[in-house]
Parts: structure tokens; C-alpha cells; sequence
């Protein structure tokens, strides 16, 4: 599958979705750090790719509809989380991707659960 990882990940996290057969890309290779969430949502649709990000906006439906990307992961995360934490996170949400897809839906990851909004489809 086809990601693009927010800015707030790095190398590590970028290595993992790799090791685990998906094809990556960050916010930083593209030089969009800072660009308005919008635009971003508009860069996934039109390269195809998987949102993942800490940004708790792309959670509204309303502004960023899944069902007309490929879909939006929000990691929820406590304050200033370790290294460590969300390295279990993205193992967490990597592996609930060889079970379920997420294609065209908002997963919102947390500690020891994900919570999917599926998308009602369009006519």
C-alpha cells in the first residue's frame, strides 16, 4: 500500500512501513512541511497515498472526507511520547493492516485499540 507519513515522523518510523512492504513517502522528501492541511489532503488524493499523521484535524470527516482518499490515520498519542511509544504504535497499526483495509476509512490508533469510522460510499 501507498502512505505519506506527516511531518512529526521520521527515519524510524519511515524504515518500519518500508520493512513491512509498503511503499512511503514523507512530508519532508516533498518539501511540504508547514503547507495547510488541506493541501496535504489534496497531495494524498492525487498521489493516491494513505495519510498517516499525529494531527488530530484530519479526524474530521466533515473537512476530510476518508471516503474520497485513501484513506487517514490519526495516531493518538499522550503528550511528548517517547520514541519507543510510537514505535509500538506503528507496529500496532502495520500489523492491523495484514488483517483489515483501510482504504477509504479514518482509523484513529491508540494505545492497544483502533476505532474506524467507515465512510458511507457514494452513489
Amino acid at each position: 500500500m501507498k502512505f505519506k507519513l506527516d511531518e512529526n515522523f521520521g527515519t524510524r518510523t519511515q524504515k518500519l512501513f518500508r520493512s513491512a512492504g509498503h511503499d512511503v513517502q514523507t512530508i519532508r522528501e516533498q518539501k511540504l512541511q508547514g503547507c495547510s492541511d488541506s493541501h496535504l489532503y489534496n497531495v494524498c488524493r492525487a498521489e493516491q497515498r494513505c495519510l498517516v499523521t499525529l494531527d488530530l484535524d484530519f479526524g474530521d470527516v466533515t473537512r476530510f472526507p476518508p471516503n474520497k482518499a485513501e484513506g487517514i490515520a490519526v495516531i493518538r498519542v499522550p503528550r511528548n511520547p517517547s520514541i519507543t511509544l510510537l514505535e509500538q504504535l506503528m507496529r500496532q497499526f502495520l500489523q492491523s493492516l495484514t488483517r483489515m483495509s483501510i482504504e477509504k476509512n479514518l482509523w484513529i490508533v491508540e494505545i492497544g485499540r483502533i476505532r474506524i469510522h467507515q465512510s458511507e460510499t457514494e452513489e
